[in-house]
């Protein structure tokens, strides 16, 4: 933990999300979400498919915009930031690692070309610092991307993430294509990152045992709200709502 350096970095107050479904009817995604993440600490958001969990963490760099509420960055509402410059600040590692044609190297400059900024150099202090943050061997700068194995192309996808030097990172299911020890060393590095960089992680995922490993604060979310929310210890161990206690006690949820 980090002590008394640690300060909120996201907070959501009263978040809310409604669609209009096809018969015309608006649908509520998300309602009422209100939660804080701190720099240097991993929180998780776990709950049932379909529960709103990855439209959740979509609001946080603005790949879609909430129909209610506020989201702060640093204080700061993000309602007012040009999308493009909070994903500097506020990065995302999709589900899915996306490897684009061209080399490992080609793939992690994409954000600063995203952006029509000047590329650091492939062997400059930018480069190197995101490739030692994501365990990734500079080795593989020049290999064609789409011939990593899964597991390095999850790395490339987090060194791309990490070469702007975020202050938020946000992964959704990030170990949900890597087998148990890939996804082990995953969770090792992302514990290491939080701490070191002090960033605030913010991760959707399925895997409990993931979450019991390296997340400080857990937000249980089911049908579009939040029903339970704690630090993840003692939400594990004992779950006050019956809609957590009864998640945890389905077979399929609890990988621990």
């Amino acid at each position: 933990m980090a002590g008394d350096t640690q300060h909120v970095s996201i907070q959501l107050e009263n978040v809310a999300v409604v669609r209009r479904g096809g018969d015309g009817r608006k649908v509520p995604i998300l309602s009422d979400i209100s939660f804080s993440a701190k720099s240097g600490e991993i929180t998780a958001i776990v709950g049932p498919s379909g529960g709103g969990k990855s439209s959740l963490i979509r609001l946080i760099n603005r790949l879609s915009d909430p129909t209610g509420g506020t989201i702060y960055l640093d204080g700061e509402d993000i309602s007012g930031l040009d999308p493009l410059r909070l994903r500097r600040r506020v990065a995302m590692a999709p589900q899915k690692p996306i490897m684009f044609e061209g080399t490992v190297l080609d793939n992690l400059l994409l954000p600063f070309r995203y952006r029509q900024e000047p590329l650091p150099a492939s062997d400059g202090p930018e480069v190197a610092h995101a490739l030692e943050l994501a365990r990734l061997d500079p080795e593989l700068l020049d290999r064609d991307s789409r011939t990593l194995s899964l597991g390095q192309q999850q790395r490339a996808s987090l060194a791309r993430a990490l070469i702007t030097r975020p202050r938020v990172l946000l992964l959704d299911e990030p170990t949900s294509a890597l087998d148990r020890p890939t996804a082990d060393h995953l969770a090792a590095t992302l514990h290491d990152i939080c701490r070191s960089q002090q960033l605030t992680v913010i991760l959707v995922t399925h895997d409990l045992r993931l979450t019991e490993k390296i997340a400080d604060h857990l937000v249980y979310l089911e049908a579009g709200r939040i029903r339970e929310a704690g630090r993840a210890v003692d939400l594990l161990s004992n779950p006050q709502s019956p809609e957590l206690r009864r998640f945890l006690a389905e077979p399929d949820a609890k990988e621990f």
